[in-house]
């Protein structure tokens, strides 16, 4: 009678394995799926709003919560992006609003075509991330130095370009309003813009899963300098992901204007620390290399739910906006436990 010969290998990982603790096992588990305590949260929150108020799980409640994340979930995917290469960008929110205002100004009053204004915005959110990613990757600037001086020149020169003046909807093509578009799915009302947002995350998780480059985006986030040793062109891979961050900043412009159903200089004040928060509670790492766009999107959710559960209770709105920063917190607390684990 013959027996086979386990690996070394394999009968070194099932000790270890027998070894762990019901502690090391969760916190492996979690390394491994990121996106399973953002799903966590999402659930045991949806439970506890509908039991301290039943309207919170209605149709039209919950289809209110996904058309208001829609904005920033849709900015959030471009900062998951930067942050999975251990960077930040502090900049989304006034590059949206720059790309908004110059493409709702030149189609006002019969300018140019919609279409071409929808071009206009994600090519200005294209060059202003590039900007960003030769400061970073020429210069070698720290992500958070750029972005925080990005910021106040992409936000005055919206405010200039605009001179501080709104443009209605009324003055803009069909085209640039299409993105606040609703109809009904079963019992939901979606917007259009809902479903570019989810288009979205499908087609960047799809590059991030099973591209090269997307393996390159995490393996430069994980270690630049292994990444480089590697042979994996490092500064490349960085200003490819500012770029298309700042085209995906582009193209949320147009879903910010269907949204809102204007275009405003002084629209998505905080989108810059919610989009960094929809993330982190999405259980992508502040230090790079670690992260979904599932999670994000749970992320982006879990804000949502909420501030609308918290609303829905009753609790004033200075407690909502304590209640998120406590999340991020945590979730930046349990990131830093999981790195810990061991093999």
């Amino acid at each position: 009678m013959s027996t086979t010969a386990q690996p070394a290998s394999t009968a070194t990982e099932q000790f270890a394995l027998r070894r762990r603790s019901p502690v090391q096992r969760v916190q492996h588990l979690l390394h491994s799926y990121p996106a399973i305590s953002p799903f966590l949260v999402l659930v045991i929150s949806f439970v506890v709003f509908s039991a301290i108020n039943p309207r919170f799980s209605s149709a039209n409640s919950l289809s209110l919560v996904v058309q208001q994340v829609a904005v920033i979930g849709a900015l959030a995917v471009g900062q998951t992006l930067i942050i999975l290469t251990a960077g930040i960008d502090l900049s989304v929110g006034a590059i949206t609003i720059l790309s908004m205002m110059v493409a709702a100004k030149v189609a006002e009053g019969g300018g140019l075509p919609g279409v071409l204004a929808v071009a206009v915005a994600v090519g200005l959110g294209v060059a202003a991330g590039l900007l960003n990613g030769a400061l970073v990757t020429r210069i070698k600037l720290p992500p958070f130095i750029v972005t925080l001086g990005t910021l106040s020149v992409f936000t005055a020169l919206g405010l200039l370009y605009s001179r501080g003046q709104s443009v209605q909807a009324v003055d803009m093509p069909a085209l640039l309003n299409w993105t606040g578009e609703t109809f009904r799915l079963g019992q939901f009302r979606i917007t259009t813009g809902v479903v570019l947002v989810v288009a979205l995350y499908v087609v960047v998780g799809f590059a991030l899963a099973n591209t090269a480059w997307g393996k390159h985006v995490y393996a430069v986030g994980d270690d630049k300098e292994a990444a480089r040793l590697a042979g994996i062109r490092v500064d490349r891979v960085l200003l490819s992901v500012y770029t298309v961050a700042g085209a995906i900043y582009g193209l949320t412009a147009w879903i910010l204007i269907g949204r809102a159903g204007a275009a405003s200089p002084n629209a998505i004040t905080d989108a810059n620390l919610e989009s960094i928060t929809a993330v982190v509670i999405g259980g992508t790492s502040l230090f790079g290399g670690r992260g979904a766009l599932l999670g994000t999107l749970l992320g982006a959710l879990i804000v949502g739910f909420f501030r609308s559960g918290l609303s829905l209770a009753g609790v004033d709105d200075q407690y909502r906006v304590l209640a998120v920063g406590l999340l991020v917190i945590l979730a930046v607390a349990v990131d830093q436990w999981i790195r810990k684990v061991k093999a």
